[in-house]
């Protein structure tokens, strides 16, 4: 496969599995808004949001530093100019299968398109008219959509170990920022830990990720920090925890090697990073600090994207 079509699959996935995270962040803080705050009134929590994503520094130059909900929805979903808002990352996602259009089957093909063309319509609409909750639920629908048209129909070759690659080393990112915006953004004091606040902030990031009632079946229903951060983190059986992720991206890139016949740097940076969690213990990740572990896990997922665009995506894709 060329080094470019291979850049533009691992990108449509990257991008698709952005929009569907930066949907499931406005939930969050949709969510969290609704909460009333200790001291009267209602908890703003846009600016963590914002903070997680990276996003605050643009969000402030183009709306100043006021978060108001109208501001954060616009600047999500439908500004082409923020690359991580769900209108952009579709475009993105869009260009690259169009570039790509006859690696793709006509179904997963139908369902970006189809995607992209539903965005069309939301933005012709009177933004007054559509309710936050039904922007995200839209967005997490139609990337679901894609993501099951893949399963279904695409062959098992190279180029769809490239879109699960993709999928898994934005999704690990994902992860690991979701759950940094409970843990370490949210919690507006360590005295809060065990109170209403606490326990409802992580049944919305839980919601969120769609895991509230797989969390259930594993653990029992019983909410503490170190149980939800082991499913999170280190939970096999979840498809969003850091270590599934890993696992992933290990199981995509081994099957690459084998196709091509040769291992590269990114191989070995995969085996690395998923022996590291593979013998982790919760413990541990607490003993570090959780947002610690958590930003040195970013960087290292971040370190093995590069180690996979230089070892099979040097063609220009974004």
């Amino acid at each position: 496969m060329l080094s470019r079509t291979a850049a533009n699959l691992y990108w449509i996935a990257r991008y698709l599995e952005r929009a569907e995270t930066t949907a499931r962040l406005l939930d969050v803080g949709h969510r969290n808004t609704l909460l009333p705050s200790t001291g009267g009134g209602f908890r703003n929590e846009w600016a963590a949001i914002l903070q997680a994503m990276g996003a605050a520094g643009r969000f402030a130059e183009k709306f100043g530093t006021e978060t108001r909900q109208r501001d954060i929805e616009t600047f999500l979903v439908f500004d082409l100019d923020n690359p991580s808002s769900v209108g952009a990352c579709l475009s993105a996602a869009r260009e690259n299968a169009r570039i790509v259009r006859t690696a793709l089957t006509t179904q997963v093909w139908d369902a970006i398109n189809g995607s992209w063309q539903e965005f069309r319509n939301l933005q012709r609409r009177e933004r007054s008219q559509i309710a936050l909750p039904d922007l995200t639920d839209w967005a997490t629908r139609v990337t679901a959509l894609v993501r099951g048209a893949i399963e279904a129909t695409q062959l098992r070759d190279d180029g769809y170990h490239f879109l699960n690659l993709g999928y898994a080393l934005e999704r690990a990112d994902n992860t690991a920022r979701l759950l940094d915006v409970k843990y370490y953004v949210l919690l507006p004091s360590i005295s809060y830990v065990g109170s209403g606040l606490d326990t409802y902030q992580w049944t919305t990031l839980l919601r969120a990720l769609s895991a509230h009632r797989a969390y259930n079946w594993a653990y029992g229903g019983e909410l503490t920090a170190s149980r939800i951060a082991h499913f999170l983190i280190l939970n096999r059986l979840f498809p969003r925890s850091l270590l599934s992720c890993a696992g992933l991206a290990n199981e995509s890139l081994e099957h690459l090697a084998r196709g091509y016949g040769r291992s590269t740097p990114a191989q070995e940076a995969a085996r690395h990073l998923l022996a590291e969690l593979a013998e982790a213990k919760v413990e541990e990740v607490f003993d570090e600090g959780l947002h610690e572990f958590l930003t040195r896990f970013i960087a290292e997922n971040a370190g093995l994207g590069q180690a996979v665009h230089d070892a099979y995506l040097t063609g220009e894709a974004r």
